[in-house]
């Protein structure tokens, strides 16, 4: 009841309350992210073990769970630890407790992974550290076609040139193009020309891996000059890789050329994708924690024309998903039940009070009551 005495005794006090409230309230709810779930802050570690070519059985034995009990025994605040396998592929997704510090957690399981590599299989590289969230999310989906360019070079666009286009726009992360490979020099060994020769698969690959090296090359000083040297221990070009020599047999020195086609192709494909028949990419933005849907769902869309323009001739980038649909949806029925409520309450008010003054003084708490919840977020 002294509330109310209050707000008639001091009625200017109330108003410029009411004017503070409308003033911070509208500040506060332009600079709120807006998404369709509200944000969840759950600390979260995902370790990406890769080893191309090792089986699930052999992965999950010598990587996954060794990689798990390490990261159990020697770090601290682990709430869960769950993983993975596939086919040269471990993924390790660690559970902190609410209260731990994300940032000890990263290096504590930074420095697990980077000691337990001389017991891993050899040739395991460190693994992919990502810190995860659960309202990190799949916000749009773009895909990149062209009827004249290969899988390799729509997955060299995407992965170089549109990431440079669109990673600056804040909260957003990128992820690997689907569909395509990376571009890479194929050589293609000839069997019958190695049997012929005498030689295997595995004289190429020493050959190969002995003569493309990348070694310092120091410096040359004379006379007061220090002159950098350029050593050509890298093929630059597919005739250069060509002229390789393998091995000599009877007498004869057989290069590349002679056992094997080198071609500036594309890594072996492990997943397609096609629009309309034509080659293409799908790249997917994903939202990372507080950050607003809505604005980088514009951000993006902002900057197509630019991307569109600068890309080759007859590339296309085209949205297939959008998350920002359903959240624009959802903000207008929100606010179509805001406008319903208000008028149901001026009706009740009319009706029981039979006063338009009244009324008129009780709408406005309505929109100030909303604004306040928004100010306390």
């Amino acid at each position: 009841m002294w509330i109310v005495l209050f707000a008639l005794r001091y009625k200017y006090t109330i108003g410029v309350f009411a004017i503070l409230i409308l003033l911070f309230g509208v500040l506060a709810s332009r600079r709120m992210s807006t998404d369709i779930l509200p944000r969840v802050d759950s600390p979260e570690i995902t370790l990406v073990w890769t080893y191309p070519g090792l089986n699930a059985a052999e992965m999950a034995a010598k990587v996954t769970s060794f990689s798990e009990i390490a990261t159990l025994n020697n770090v601290d605040d682990l709430l869960e630890a769950r993983s993975e396998t596939s086919n040269g592929v471990a993924l390790v997704k660690l559970k902190f407790q609410p209260y731990a510090d994300i940032n000890t957690a990263l290096a504590q399981v930074t420095g697990v992974s980077q000691t337990i590599l001389r017991r891993m299989p050899t040739g395991t590289t460190p693994p992919l550290i990502i810190r995860t969230s659960p309202s990190s999310v799949p916000i749009v989906q773009l895909v990149i076609s062209s009827d004249s360019m290969t899988g390799g070079q729509l997955f060299d666009f995407a992965r170089i040139n549109l990431r440079a286009q669109i990673q600056s726009i804040p909260g957003l992360r990128l992820s690997l193009p689907y569909g395509g490979a990376a571009r890479q020099v194929m050589i293609d060994v000839d069997p019958d020309s190695l049997n012929a020769f005498g030689l295997s698969a595995a004289d190429v690959s020493r050959a190969v891996s002995a003569q493309n090296l990348t070694l310092p090359s120091g410096v040359l000083r004379e006379s007061g000059r220090e002159l950098p040297i350029a050593m050509n221990a890298s093929p630059e070009t597919v005739q250069a890789f060509l002229d390789l020599p393998i091995r000599s047999v009877g007498g004869k020195m057989i290069l590349l050329r002679d056992v094997a086609n080198v071609r500036d192709g594309e890594a072996v494909s492990t997943n397609i994708a096609r629009l309309n028949g034509q080659n293409a990419v799908i790249v997917t933005v994903l939202k990372l924690g507080n950050a607003s849907t809505l604005d980088i769902v514009q951000g993006i869309i902002d900057r197509l024309p630019s991307i569109r323009a600068s890309a080759p001739a007859g590339l296309k980038i085209e949205p297939i998903f959008d998350q920002s649909v359903f959240v624009r949806a959802s903000i207008d029925n929100i606010l179509k039940e805001i406008v319903l409520v208000g008028a149901l309450v001026a009706v009740v008010v009319l009706l029981f009070l039979g006063s338009m003054r009244s009324t008129l003084l009780v709408l406005p708490s309505i929109p100030l009551a909303l604004l306040c919840s928004i100010l306390g977020l």
